[in-house]
């Protein structure tokens, strides 16, 4: 089957399953199907760690000055977690329909046993936290299988896994393959910033410093700025500042938190200056922002 054609097929399944197939769509650990049916504007979200695959439609992210597009012929690949603006093109007729793919560093670690030494693996270093490949051949087929095992509890449990690890084989081969490498490696600058971003991840709340963050991951803090830079495309402040609004928002979403409440939570001490940046960030008020989002369908994870 011609890839756009395998393309189009994959894009009816997803819609099928997340349109009139919810009740017998079988979960598979580390999954989740994408579907959005109407035009999104550039807003600001947090693209989380993972592989995203769209089979329709398409999406343009903003993260600093760089401007990155995928669809169906290229996949998204992240390895940190990134506050990104996003701009989404879909519409009934042609809806956003794809899959998010969360990497489990055992499953990596795995492969990565497995592979052993093998020559034709030379995975290049790459210090980016976001990046794009083309779409292959046979990591479609593979996606094929894992939408027809979803409507069967066995094979979801069962086989699902196993064609996940199959998807991540091939990314870890391919082109962004030295990206994935960087989750398990040790003493480099990528990891010694992906360490710090979890550090803003588990303790977000907390009066975090610049200096504080660059001696926990042994840097100068010029050093620092640096890497961060290059894996982020912003600054440590302006992440953890993003981090925090973002954390407040899903609060505020989710547990129905007030304004007030949600800005102590995430380590505000001003509730106004809270306010003020959310809207600067988001372009409407905490509560303008709750209601537009209670009423269109629940976000994709990207």
């Amino acid at each position: 089957m011609a890839h756009e054609a395998l393309c189009q097929h994959l894009a009816n399944q997803v819609v099928t399953l997340m349109t009139h197939g919810r009740n017998r769509l079988c979960p598979v650990q580390n999954v989740n199907l994408i579907y959005l049916n109407q035009y999104q504007p550039r807003t600001p979200m947090m693209y989380l760690p993972g592989i995203v695959i769209l089979f329709q439609g398409s999406k343009t992210g903003y993260l600093g000055s760089t401007v990155f597009t995928y669809d169906a012929t290229k996949y998204l690949m992240l390895t940190v977690p990134l506050p990104v603006e996003c701009e989404t093109w879909a519409s009934p007729e042609e809806p956003v329909a794809g899959m998010f793919l969360t990497v489990d560093t055992a499953t990596l670690q795995d492969l990565l046993i497995e592979i052993g030494d093998d020559e034709d693996f030379q995975p290049q270093p790459q210090t980016s936290g976001i990046h794009s490949a083309w779409l292959t051949e046979p990591m479609l087929c593979a996606a094929e299988r894992l939408l027809d095992v979803m409507v069967h509890p066995r094979d979801a449990r069962v086989l699902g896994p196993q064609i996940v690890r199959e998807i991540i084989y091939y990314v870890l081969t391919g082109p962004t393959g030295g990206a994935l490498l960087s989750l398990v490696s040790r003493q480099t600058q990528f990891s010694q910033i992906a360490r710090a971003l979890r550090r803003i991840e588990n303790h977000y709340a907390e009066n975090l410093s610049v200096d504080a963050l660059a001696a926990e991951v042994n840097m100068s803090v010029s050093a620092f700025h640096h890497n961060f830079k290059a894996v982020t495309q912003t600054s440590p402040l302006q992440y953890l500042k993003r981090y925090r609004l973002h954390q407040a928002r899903l609060l505020m979403l989710h547990d129905g938190l007030k304004a007030s409440a949600a800005a102590v939570r995430v380590g505000y001490e001003s509730p106004s200056q809270f306010s003020r940046e959310f809207k600067r960030y988001f372009g409407v008020t905490p509560g303008e922002e709750i209601s537009r989002v209670r009423q269109t369908v629940a976000e994709p994870q990207a």
